[in-house]
């Protein structure tokens, strides 16, 4: 079985992969300063939520856009996997072109992303990850990585404005009743919501027609469920895109 992990800065999504299918994947607070002991037992407990255990793993592959914990897992992997497994960077074979500036600043969970959806739609793509920041990554018809956009994710801003707004409360990230919030919690609500949908479809224009081709978007992350309802632009979500990149990653690294 293979271990998929994507460590966000806010949240990590595990994934056990038995073969092609997905056979159980799990959502957990990101925690900076985990050491590898302490990661290795939070995947083994969740791992025997299933019926499984970390001997069942035969190879892992990360991607983390936190340092500290990049070199955490890379100790579990030589802990408790016996080095069977790799870290997504510079260093690993995409098959896809990286035509920006400075690839070594692409991201780890970025270019999975990119990965996934061109492996998945073929043709000229974006994708769209609701997480810490929202990040909008743009492959051409030709499969090559173009660059993106990145903007504040909604926790960033819903976090600031409470920290700056004395008066103002933390909400509940839902959709609100009304667009003409009737309150002060459903004002908030409808800016974020409406608010954000209404980014999404502008970015995803500017970048259809700086591309110059129909171009599909598939947005995936922990609060797209939240947003794209009220999308126009996005054309599917997929909650496990990140998952599926890593694990097409690892086998054009394994040869499996």
């Amino acid at each position: 079985m293979l271990l998929a992990v994507d460590v966000g800065n806010t949240q990590t999504h595990v994934g056990m992969f038995d073969g092609e299918d997905l056979a159980a994947h799990w959502r957990f607070a990101t925690v900076r300063f985990a050491t590898a002991d302490e990661l290795a037992t939070q995947v083994s407990s969740l791992l025997g939520l299933r019926d499984l255990g970390i001997r069942d793993v035969e190879a892992a592959i990360v991607s983390s856009v936190v340092p500290s914990l990049a070199h955490e897992y890379a100790q579990l992997i030589a802990r408790y996997l016996n080095g069977s497994g790799m870290l997504v960077g510079p260093w690993l074979k995409t098959g896809m072109p990286i035509r920006i500036d400075n690839p070594s600043e692409l991201g780890a969970d970025r270019l999975v992303n990119a990965v996934a959806v061109f492996d998945r739609v073929g043709a000229a793509c974006i994708a769209v990850d609701f997480g810490t920041a929202i990040n909008y990554d743009v492959v051409s018809g030709d499969g090559e990585y173009l660059g993106g956009v990145i903007s504040p994710g909604i926790e960033v801003s819903l976090e600031a404005l409470a920290a700056r707004a004395a008066r103002l409360p933390r909400v509940d990230i839902e959709a609100p009743r009304h667009a003409i919030g009737k309150g002060t919690r459903e004002a908030i609500q409808s800016g974020v919501v409406y608010g954000y949908a209404g980014q999404v479809d502008a970015v995803l224009g500017r970048l259809r027609e700086e591309l110059g081709e129909e171009a599909t978007a598939i947005a995936t992350g922990g609060f797209a469920s939240a947003i794209v309802p009220f999308c126009e632009q996005v054309d599917e979500v997929d909650d496990l895109l990140t998952l599926t990149g890593l694990k097409l990653v690892f086998e054009r690294n394994s040869g499996g």
